[in-house]
């Protein structure tokens, strides 16, 4: 589920800073935090933080320190001058062997560890004052993801009911095709019977064989058990993405059955109605916590 928030703060006296946290969708919980030098202190309590904050998808926190006049660290000329002699000799290698790398650009330097200035631990500000002071941004952030949340739900509500019309018409179709296939059935039997010396209560025993293989009132139920467990999981709110991911793969399971047994052109214009819902409804189970 994605996710932004920024904040400000500083410590009056003259060292300010700035927060920034943003997420996307993703399988698992992945965590990303850049902080400033001198303060890797702080890494250990934000994760722990963050994963009781979140379940699922890729997290990306900053702290950006500003002094007073609006600067940065300033960059050590030494160490700048050994970064870029080493990318000139990462690239020549690169090149030795028949490798193309892509172009290092300004920023792709800059954001690499260890060029600034030494920071002056006693400029810093304190670790437990940046950690309270990151409370505020984590509540906006989850206040936009739950709001964001809230209208997802609404709209996963809603292809599940589609869900659950479509399994009701392919039931009405399965019941329309009964009538039909058992009298194809019975004219097959007959002229088997009229054509061949077949044993009646053997062919029957076949036919009845491949009546139950064409069947589908067993999907039609686990279908709309999967209906009710989609709502169930959507009522009970939390981190249920992976649980309502593992769902849509059952609803596609037996949607794809109920197509294989169909035989019957309504019957398959239904279910292949079927699997393009719950395809567009597992698409946007993925943005699901």
């Amino acid at each position: 589920m994605t996710g932004f928030a920024t904040r400000e703060g500083g410590d009056g006296a003259g060292l300010g800073w700035s927060w920034e946290m943003r997420s996307v969708n993703g399988r698992g919980l992945e965590m990303r935090l850049r902080l400033p030098e001198g303060l890797g202190a702080l890494e250990a309590p934000l994760r722990k933080r963050l994963s009781g904050l979140v379940a699922r998808g890729s997290v990306t926190l900053s702290l950006r320190l500003v002094r007073e006049t609006g600067q940065g660290p300033r960059l050590d000329p030494e160490r700048l001058a050994a970064a870029l002699a080493q990318i000139v000799q990462v690239r020549a290698a690169a090149e030795a062997q028949g490798l193309a790398l892509a172009p290092v650009s300004a920023a792709d330097i800059l954001s690499l560890r260890g060029l600034s200035d030494a920071p002056d631990s006693a400029a810093l500000p304190d670790p437990a004052r940046l950690l309270a002071d990151a409370e505020p941004l984590f509540a906006a952030f989850l206040e936009m993801r739950r709001a964001e949340g809230q209208s997802l739900a609404a709209l996963l509500a809603r292809q599940i009911d589609r869900i659950e019309t479509l399994v009701a018409e392919g039931e009405a179709a399965a019941r329309a095709r009964a009538e039909p296939q058992e009298a194809r059935l019975r004219t097959a039997l007959a002229t088997l019977l009229e054509a061949t010396e077949l044993d009646e209560a053997r062919l029957a025993q076949e036919v009845a064989a491949l009546a139950l293989k064409t069947d589908v009132t067993e999907e039609i139920d686990r279908l709309r058990a999967h209906v009710a467990a989609a709502r169930d999981l959507l009522a009970t709110g939390g981190p249920v993405g992976r649980k309502l991911d593992f769902l849509m793969q059952e609803f596609n399971r037996e949607a794809n059955t109920l197509c294989s047994k169909s035989q019957d052109a309504r019957l398959t214009a239904v279910g292949l109605d079927l699997k393009l819902a719950i395809d567009q409804t597992r698409e946007q189970v993925q943005n699901v916590e």
